[in-house]
């Protein structure tokens, strides 16, 4: 058995049950393997496309996914969305042929590559230990939840493995990460914090996400009278609790804002922080206490300065603070109650619809849409101006209903993203919510969702424009002719990869897609939406303070 068999074998021995990829001459073997041991693998377009689905596909399903790529460029071709997965910490293996002759036109620093976007590089650097060796970069992606490049030379790959049946037969998915354990002074001091606090708030982020986390974090905040909020990247984890704000930082209501403004104490529980989440810091008062847990003690205070660092296991930690804590009112008042039941979200808050005869208002779009799609749904959210509508407006079931790929901040991975998070939650209805720009970007991946059969919506927000930096340089009078573009019919597009779509420019045109989720869906829609063009995003100044 050649090393190329022997590395696929060993993936799929190692619980690697989905890889995405485009297949070339350096990768062709290894991912054959990895079918052939029962791994499914799903061809797209671009490399691009296949590093953000992998992504997401580990992201939503919560086990170790992997990409393959073509030695040299196809690797080249996918590093902005390794980047995105390494920044996001998305437990996931990019399969890297690599050319090591100086000569050859594919060589390049694979490993460089790999380490200058936030990856961990290793590789397969003999028949001898081509199964050890990937393994172990397995148990590294799934015990650090961390990307790893596992570059694989062309000539080893040619290799006889010496008693490669004995080296598989050993092989098996990696033990579970074994929860941190919070030292007891830590606990204690969480604990003192919270028995004094008048207005706690929890802001819950990816490392709360999942049964454990919600369960734990919902009985300690009714215990101690903590609101609860959360990162974008988990919204819907606490979502029918009537005491949850839903997302905190730039996307929260005005009043989710007002509320967190005003606490005297709030605890990111496997939360960065960061000046999304905190609005650059102004979501956080001068005198409020700020408590971060997290089983990574690296990450505590790493986006700003806290007042106490709790290294735990977000569950566990919760627990252990709970056994101690007493009941108290805390910020769960009859005020607070009456202030959420009247403005829960952002589709409670009044607005002034600006939509014309040929411009639809993206708040009454995704109203709409909220109300006309299925509720069971997972959602993949490009980026650019347009992104907080369909992020806040159309609702998720619970945590997994919304793949946030804004790791790394670039437009054009939302379709992508929808297509992975799609083949995790096979029971779900996929929405894409994605500008014109990064359609466009990413439309080759459109023949990936008609081949896969996936009864996918894809709403493309359109303004024919880069509408964050229309609206960022506009207002002081840049000229714009380098991020506006002529119309074009996206419907039509779309149609030609097979799709049914829908061009909707006012809301009587949405009868359309209620014609489509009462029919049977045998085909994937696309709804062109022309969307205003001169209406700023709430959160776009708060976004662009940052940059």
């Amino acid at each position: 058995m050649k090393v190329a068999e022997a590395v696929g074998r060993a993936l799929a021995a190692s619980g690697v049950g989905q890889v995405f990829g485009v297949v070339g001459s350096g990768n062709f073997h290894v991912t054959n393997a990895m079918v052939a041991a029962g791994a499914r693998f799903v061809a797209t377009r671009h490399e691009g496309g296949a590093a953000t689905m992998a992504d997401a596909y580990a992201r939503t399903s919560g086990t170790v996914a992997a990409l393959s790529v073509h030695q040299g460029c196809g690797l080249t071709n996918a590093l902005t969305g390794i980047a995105e997965a390494a920044k996001s910490r998305t437990p996931l293996v990019v399969l890297a042929p690599e050319a090591t002759q100086r000569h050859s036109n594919f060589h390049v620093d694979q490993e460089a590559l790999g380490r200058a976007v936030g990856a961990r590089s290793t590789r397969v650097t003999s028949a001898a230990t081509a199964v050890a060796q990937t393994t172990a970069a397995v148990r590294l992606a799934a015990q650090e939840r961390c990307t790893v490049v596992l570059n694989l030379p062309l000539d080893v790959q040619a290799q006889e493995v010496p008693d490669a049946e004995r080296a598989l037969a050993a092989v098996g998915p990696p033990p579970p990460r074994t929860p941190v354990e919070p030292a007891d002074v830590e606990v204690a001091a969480l604990a003192e914090i919270l028995a004094h606090a008048q207005r706690p708030v929890f802001i819950a982020g990816r490392g709360a996400r999942g049964a454990p986390g919600r369960a734990a974090l919902e009985e300690l905040a009714e215990r101690c009278g903590a609101l609860l909020a959360t990162s974008a990247v988990a919204r819907g984890l606490f979502r029918g609790n009537p005491w949850s704000l839903d997302v905190a930082g730039g996307f929260a209501t005005p009043l989710a804002a007002e509320l967190i403004a005003d606490a005297d104490v709030i605890v990111g529980w496997g939360c960065a922080l960061t000046m999304w989440t905190t609005r650059h810091g102004r979501l956080i008062g001068a005198e409020t206490t700020v408590v971060q847990v997290d089983d990574d003690p690296a990450a505590l205070g790493a986006h700003r300065p806290v007042h106490l660092g709790v290294t735990g296991d977000v569950a566990l930690v919760a627990r252990r603070v709970l056994a101690a804590a007493e009941d108290r009112e805390g910020y769960r008042t009859a005020t607070a109650a009456f202030a959420l039941a009247a403005r829960p979200g952002w589709r409670d808050v009044p607005y002034v619809d600006g939509g014309t005869r040929d411009r639809i208002d993206p708040r009454t779009l995704s109203i709409a849409l909220d109300e006309i799609l299925p509720p069971e749904r997972v959602i993949g959210v490009d980026s650019g101006n347009f992104m907080g509508y369909p992020t806040m407006y159309l609702s998720v079931p619970d945590e997994q209903g919304l793949c946030f790929t804004q790791g790394f901040q670039s437009i054009g991975l939302g379709l992508a993203t929808a297509i992975g998070a799609a083949l995790a939650l096979p029971d779900r209805l996929p929405v894409a919510a994605v500008g014109d720009g990064g359609l466009m970007m990413s439309a080759a991946e459109l023949d990936t969702v008609r081949r896969l059969g996936l009864p996918m919506v894809v709403v493309v927000y359109n303004d024919d424009a880069y509408g964050a930096e229309v609206h960022h340089f506009g207002p002081d009078g840049h000229p714009l002719d380098t991020v506006e573009f002529p119309p074009a019919s996206i419907a039509a597009i779309a149609r030609g990869y097979g799709f049914e779509a829908v061009t909707v420019r006012t809301v009587e045109d949405l009868k359309a897609v209620r014609d489509w989720v009462a029919g049977p869906r045998s085909a994937p829609l696309l709804i062109d939406a022309k969307i205003l063009r001169d209406q700023a995003a709430w959160w776009l100044e708060e976004a662009f303070r940052g940059h």
